[in-house]
């Protein structure tokens, strides 16, 4: 929303920086960490890994890029007026903060926690002379013929170290000559990284190389050895406009990318001999405050490990999704017909309540199997190693069906995932499209022509998150799916304007970026201030990953200043400033954490007495609304509406759990005033699950 000259100006500095709002979501994570009363202690401490493998990805990316715009001298502030410089050395400080707080989170609580259920974190002096004979055999037989130390002196210059990989630094000592020489040792992925000794007992494999370091060094004397991570930019950069095959370049920039990087942080032991420090730090050319000195073990990320314990009493309970009312009545038959179901309703699922086997699996795998389909098209963004799905879509175009994929080999860290599956893909006869030149296809779509005694039916199914079996069982995510002839019109040109490069940006029931989402988004908000000041119903109700745009952010700012409340929930970055006097007092922003990954799109508009919701793949971010092909489709059946309305009657309940930003600071609520634990919005749904199993 652009300000006109009867509306005064809003005041500068009211945006949050996103980077600094970001840290802030992983101290959520971490308050889960924290939790004793509510989260399961296997859960816990998963949570202390999330945290981990988050901060990694946020400095291979984010810190990774205000490197670089600091290296090449741009001196361009933030939205939040921060200058490029300043803002790193903030970020440092924080972070540090951070890892801090969660490495005393882990020694003095989750660690502790952990041994008194006898699941223990051993160091070497720990074991039994029994467990030390077995780690020394282990040794000798798995883990030294795979090793390779790395000395460092005038003929061995300094080894690349690569991103997140774990090392030993070690100090030697020639005893014939005194003199001294730096070594590496990797510690090898390809090995699990806590040793399970017996049923709870665990020892860091680090710990079992450096104690035979004398095997790796043969004649020279060990002085010192500590473990170190280096932390390298590890964003892809491809040049479309450059490359004549996509495919080719992506592959290639994924070659160049695995040397050749720029440290961003150095984590080592707090112990650190200052020699040591200080040659890691020359060679790898990292500053002091990219330095984090922390206690063994290095790499949270390995408490992963624990989640294949036994110990199911220190874990979440299990849940079990089951196949949505709507669909349940077809599920009987054999096979299960959807197309029967979707040709009586709509039928708008979330999961993980509503299984996604049930749902959108076996939508597209009845469709693959189906002699009355003649097509599929499908957008892949992320899937799973073992995907059905794409297993489907290979089936169908084995029995002859036309079949097509959007492949989007662009999705970060999964680049090379995705490269694999589009071979297999088009080897199999599927006509696969790498989306649209300088757009990421990020949209959830799926339809299916098929052949009815009428005439051709067009299925489709519209989501929120990817198709990917595995993280529908953990993240949370709505779908639409749908036979309904305008909706269904829509996806399909949607997908002649990927595969085929039209020009279209209309459609009746979709939002579609980069044209559409942001412009329909703001003229949906302006609607709201007319409602509320023509005394009619008006609200404002929006549940996304990451609210950031200006544009969309400076008109909730406006509509706040009408009088309009405005609930906003998100998960993660926010940048708005909710409950400013003058600015934000009608806005609220709540954020979700638990056991499974808040993911869904939801938009809620109260429109004058007659609801607009829709539900769709993207986040309020610049990358999503200006350079992603996203949708978000319009939802019109009552009893949808009314189930996306009392989910936001429940975010925003006093008595959920939730986090709450006051301005620039969010605080945690876990409990009520009598310190009386308040619901947790995900065993709500896990309990309306239930309940509804237990009809049936």
């Amino acid at each position: 929303m652009t300000e006109t000259a009867d509306e005064t100006p809003l005041p500068a500095a009211r945006y949050l920086d996103r980077e600094l709002s970001w840290l802030a979501f992983n101290n959520r994570v971490l308050d889960q960490a924290r939790d004793a009363l509510r989260v399961p202690l296997i859960e816990r401490a998963k949570f202390l890994a999330i945290f981990s493998s988050n901060l990694d990805e946020f400095f291979m990316v984010r810190v990774a890029g205000l490197k670089r715009r600091i290296a090449a001298g741009v001196a361009v502030p933030t939205v939040a007026g921060k200058m490029p410089g300043e803002l790193h050395a903030e970020l440092l400080e924080k972070i540090a903060q951070l890892v801090e707080a969660q490495s005393r989170v882990f020694q003095n609580d989750v660690r502790p926690a952990l041994r008194e259920e006898g699941i223990e974190i051993l160091k070497w002096e720990e074991l039994t002379a029994t467990e030390k004979d077995s780690m020394r055999a282990l040794f000798a037989e798995r883990i030294f013929p795979v090793l390779t130390p790395l000395a460092v002196d005038p003929s061995h210059p300094f080894p690349y170290i690569s991103g997140l990989s774990l090392n030993l630094a070690v100090l030697l000592r020639n005893p014939a000559t005194g003199a001294r020489s730096f070594a590496r040792v990797k510690v090898p992925p390809v090995l699990s990284r806590f040793v399970r000794l017996a049923e709870g007992r665990f020892l860091p494999l680090e710990e079992i190389i450096s104690r035979h370091l004398g095997q790796l060094f043969t004649g020279m004397q060990v002085l010192s050895h500590t473990s170190f991570r280096v932390t390298r930019n590890e964003d892809i950069e491809v040049e479309e406009d450059d490359a004549e095959n996509l495919l080719f370049a992506l592959e290639r920039e994924l070659l160049r990318s695995k040397v050749g990087r720029p440290p961003v942080r150095l984590e080592v032991e707090e112990d650190i001999d200052e020699q040591m420090l200080d040659m890691l730090t020359s060679e790898l050319d990292v500053s002091e405050n990219e330095v984090f000195r922390l206690p063994a073990p290095l790499d949270l990320t390995g408490l992963f490990a624990l989640s294949d314990s036994n110990r199911e009493d220190l874990k979440y309970p299990n849940f079990l999704p089951i196949t949505h009312p709507d669909l349940a009545e077809v599920e009987s038959a054999s096979p299960a017909d959807m197309f029967k179901a979707l040709k009586l309703r709509d039928v708008l699922v979330q999961h993980p309540y509503d299984s996604f086997a049930t749902s959108v699996q076996r939508f597209i795998e009845q469709a693959a199997a189906d002699p009355a389909v003649l097509a599929i098209k499908q957008t892949l963004y992320r899937t799973s190693g073992d995907s059905p799905i794409v297993d489907a879509l290979i089936e169908a175009a084995d029995m002859g069906k036309q079949v097509l994929a959007i492949v989007e080999i662009k999705a970060r860290f999964d680049e090379q995932n995705n490269i694999g599956w589009a071979r297999k893909l088009e080897k199999s006869g599927v006509h696969v499209v790498y989306g649209m030149l300088g757009l990421k296809t990020h949209c959830k779509l799926a339809l299916v022509v098929r052949a009815e005694g009428d005439g051709l039916r067009r299925y489709a199914h519209i989501g929120t998150g990817n198709y990917n079996p595995k993280t529908a069982r953990q993240y949370e995510d709505m779908g639409l799916l749908t036979s309904h002839p305008v909706i269904t019109d829509d996806v399909a040109r949607l997908f002649n304007h990927l595969s085929g490069m039209t020009q279209e940006t209309h459609y009746r029931r979709l939002l579609v970026a980069p044209h559409g989402i942001r412009k329909g988004l703001l003229n949906y908000i302006e609607q709201e201030i007319s409602n509320h000041a023509e005394g009619k119903p008006s609200g404002i109700r929006i549940k996304v990953n990451s609210m950031v745009d200006e544009a969309i952010i400076d008109a909730l700012y406006r509509a706040s200043q009408a009088g309009v409340t405005v609930d906003l929930w998100v998960r993660g970055i926010c940048t708005i400033r909710p409950g400013v006097p003058g600015l934000s007092e009608n806005i609220r922003v709540r954020s979700v954490l638990g056991r499974f990954l808040e993911h869904s799109r939801i938009f809620w508009f109260a429109g004058g007495g007659k609801p607009v919701v829709g539900i769709g793949s993207s986040d309020l971010m610049h990358r999503n609304l200006d350079r992603r092909v996203e949708a978000i489709v319009s939802l019109t059946k009552p009893a949808h509406i009314r189930q996306v309305e009392e989910l936001f009657d429940m975010a925003f309940a006093p008595t959920t759990v939730h986090w709450e930003l006051h301005d620039s600071d969010w605080s945690v609520h876990t409990t009520d005033d009598e310190g009386q634990p308040l619901t947790d919005i995900q065993e709500w749904l896990i309990q309306q699950t239930a309940a509804r199993r237990s009809t049936r």
